[in-house]
């Protein structure tokens, strides 16, 4: 019986390679392959592992793939796939959820502590000599504590920000179309999406991105927070319409933003809101840890050769095609 054949279209280290090597019969190609070289490859290939950014999963791509098994993707979102035409060519689709968690918590705890303290510019204070020529310091910031954080997603990272603010003396709703809270959920009180905007100091966004979720918060829901708020992106930048926060941001509507996801990614160069004052941003960076970005490749491994050899992968978005 010949080996599953795997297509390996990303940077892993050797172990992973080792692990991959004794499954299967893998090719290794570059990021900078050209895509239809790329597709020529993957023609006689059983299992995909590449960032779904990159490689696309599509009927186009799939119909030129048929033993194709497996598609597995290095990271928790997969919204660049098309998860309904892997479903029906009878592909898995796999990502990486609950490596990542407590590196993306991380972030968005640094997110909401930095924006409120205001400790950004108060860096740049010290970075730029300001302080050393005893120039006056920027504006004071605010305490978190007594606040209220408003949940927009209670999935794995929601409910782990939830417990990290909460023994920070945050006070914690929570919204999410799915609205009964698992047993292991902290502390929190539900508030339809409306009330939470309109109740909450801080609103920070932990949901997936699918049509439901794209634009969740528009110029309608910036209009319902407080002046004084500050949303929280670690998402996904299509979450929010960006145009929108802009002008709200330009227009004191709200009192700040902190972002680690944009729409697109990257930025043009001139892109406004990240010069904006009173706004921070970074690079789609919540898991750019060493420890995260292994255990994420580690998974994403897994994942595929659990399929290719006719196991449960430990992470798949669409089961129902392993049935």
């Amino acid at each position: 019986m010949s080996k599953p054949k795997i297509l390996v279209v990303m940077q892993i280290e050797q172990e992973l390679k080792d692990r991959l090597e004794a499954a299967g019969d893998v090719q290794y190609l570059a990021m900078s392959t050209p895509l239809d070289e790329v597709k020529a490859a993957l023609a006689d290939r059983d299992g995909l592992l590449g960032p779904q950014g990159r490689v696309p999963v599509n009927d186009e791509w799939l119909d030129a793939a048929p033993n194709l098994k497996v598609v597995a993707t290095s990271s928790v979102g997969y919204d660049a796939w098309d998860v309904d035409s892997a479903t029906r060519h009878g592909v898995a689709v796999c990502n990486t959820p609950g490596v990542l968690t407590a590196a993306v918590a991380d972030m968005a705890v640094v997110l909401i502590i930095s924006i409120a303290r205001r400790f950004f510019p108060l860096e740049t204070h010290s970075r730029s000599g300001a302080w050393g020529r005893r120039e006056a310091l920027p504006p004071l910031g605010h305490d978190i504590n007594g606040k209220t954080l408003g949940v927009l997603g209670f999935g794995r990272i929601g409910r782990e920000v939830a417990r990290r603010m909460q023994m920070m003396g945050m006070k914690i709703l929570w919204y999410d179309v799915f609205d009964q809270a698992p047993d292991d959920a902290p502390e929190a009180t539900f508030r339809p999406l409306d009330d939470l905007l309109r109740e909450s100091d801080f609103v920070t966004l932990h949901t997936d991105l699918n049509q439901s979720s794209r634009h969740v918060i528009g110029e309608r829901e910036l209009g319902l927070m407080k002046e004084t708020a500050y949303l929280i992106n670690t998402s996904r930048g299509p979450t929010v319409d960006q145009k929108a926060l802009t002008k709200a941001l330009e227009n004191d509507s709200i009192a700040g933003a902190a972002l680690d996801v944009l729409d697109p990614e990257p930025p043009e160069p001139d892109e406004p809101i990240v010069k904006l004052p009173n706004v921070i941003t970074f690079p789609h960076a919540g898991t750019h840890s060493e420890e995260t970005r292994a255990a994420m490749r580690s998974l994403a491994v897994d994942n595929v050769i659990a399929v290719v050899t006719g196991e449960q992968p430990p992470a798949c978005v669409n089961p129902e095609v392993l049935s």
